[in-house]
């Protein structure tokens, strides 16, 4: 499989609609297109998926050792060889793997070298494939020349290629003629997209809104493809992609035979590399919805909460008396039990919603979470787990604006940061009941 990553200079750029458009342009053209997002991220993955008709995959730098991200890359391509039910997407395993670079393309977590560690470039050094930058140019002409000389010998550096650019944001064609005569000495310049306000993806406060919320998102994915297909040298762009090198991946161990996973806009931040590792593994996955009222199989012997959105939807969870029947009976039975983030909170007694409104939570956990003053807990998390649901290290990272205002009893173990900074004790453990604010990326 052939890959390319499109990545920027930072954030609010249009990486991710360009991604959609050049995704779902390539997939109009009978092209066998896969996805992926680097670093850890939820939610823009179902935008990817939405676009390709197929599963995105996470490919994490700072988590993974290269050879274990070019391994899963690998197996994306045949993960994704069956389409997503009900999309148009034609089966066969993936050409041409895109990747969405995540912030800019040098930014990750501290290191002692200039670009951060787990960057959108260190992921496309690891694979062997080239960047496409994306420059929003709404503000700025000539002085793109020197930002992407910059950009260019900087990937150059970090073991990677800048194989062109394109322009977002375009104000007129003479504005794009200015901002590419500046550009063509160093690199290509395969477009310029116009200025298109309305062509933007709401958002929330841990990023975008989940793609099962967005308004209009097929209207948004195909006007994007039109854009790029009207302004772009998908030709020359496809081109650009390099093959993918051979890897092993890491697999993560299931945390049962038969995994309840809670499944809906609540629960809606699993990496489906995790849920495919364990299928992969033997284990069967059996989806239910809490905010439908539905408790966990109860054939199940182990359960998984995700995280997402539990503080959108307090109350209808309050009320739901099945799903809170189901837990408990399988939490009296030994099911193994693990939630993350948005689930850890779901597993306490209560929580707090921003208005001030306590709601009652499953209380397997001694667990007091709140909205009320929200705070940004933001960092890759390097894990050892002593009890639940795996032993040993773990890589992980936190996002998420919830205080904790009581916890009690025994923790799932310890964690430090990215610069290796003790972080004591972390998440909570009673019995087989276990989670933590941590999402699990990779387990040693």
């Amino acid at each position: 499989m052939r890959g390319l990553l499109i990545a920027a200079p930072a954030s609010g750029q249009g990486k991710t609609t360009v991604t959609l458009g050049l995704l779902r342009g390539l997939r109009d053209r009978g092209v066998t297109v896969a996805s992926a997002k680097s670093g850890p991220d939820y939610i823009d993955p179902a935008f990817h998926a939405a676009a390709t008709g197929r599963p995105c995959v996470t490919l994490d730098a700072w988590a993974s050792a290269p050879d274990h991200l070019r391994g899963r890359a690998a197996m994306h391509a045949v993960w994704a060889d069956t389409p997503i039910e009900g999309s148009l997407a034609s089966p066969g395993s993936a050409e041409v793997l895109i990747v969405e670079g995540a912030m800019g393309a040098f930014d990750g977590a501290i290191s002692r070298t200039g670009p951060g560690k787990g960057s959108a470039a260190e992921v496309a050094a690891a694979l062997g494939i080239p960047m496409v930058l994306v420059i929003d140019v709404s503000h700025m002409a000539q002085s793109a020349g020197a930002l992407v000389a910059g950009l260019f010998d900087w990937a150059k550096a970090a073991g990677t290629s800048l194989a062109g650019v394109i322009l977002n944001r375009v104000g007129s064609q003479k504005h794009a003629a200015m901002v590419s005569s500046a550009i063509k000495s160093t690199c290509p310049v395969f477009g310029a997209i116009p200025r298109t306000p309305d062509l933007a993806v709401p958002s929330r406060h841990l990023g975008l809104v989940q793609a099962s919320e967005a308004r209009d998102l097929e209207r948004l994915i195909t006007k994007a493809a039109s854009l790029i297909a009207e302004n772009c040298d998908l030709d020359a762009i496809l081109k650009t992609a390099a093959t993918i090198g051979d890897g092993a991946p890491s697999r993560i161990p299931p945390l049962g035979q038969r995994i309840a996973v809670a499944q809906d806009q609540a629960f809606s931040f699993a990496y489906w590399h995790m849920l495919q590792d364990w299928r992969d593994q033997g284990a069967e996955i059996l989806p239910f919805s809490p905010l439908a009222d539905q408790g966990p199989a109860s054939t199940a012997d182990a359960i998984f909460l995700p995280g997402g959105y539990p503080e959108l939807h307090a109350g209808t969870l309050a009320d739901a008396a099945e799903f809170k029947r189901g837990m408990q009976n399988a939490a009296e039975r030994d099911v193994l039990i693990y939630g993350e983030c948005g689930g850890y909170m779901v597993l306490g007694d209560g929580l707090i919603t921003e208005g001030g409104a306590r709601h009652r939570m499953l209380g397997l956990l001694r667990l007091e979470t709140s909205f009320e003053q929200r705070r940004l807990h933001l960092g890759y998390r390097t894990l050892n787990i002593g009890s639940g649901p795996w032993t040993g290290a773990a890589k992980a990272h936190e996002f998420h604006y919830t205080a904790t205002v009581d916890a009690e009893g025994d923790p799932m173990g310890s964690a430090c940061d990215a610069a290796e900074q003790d972080l004591g004790p972390v998440g909570l453990r009673s019995g087989n009941v276990s989670g933590s604010f941590c999402h699990v990326i990779e387990t040693a």
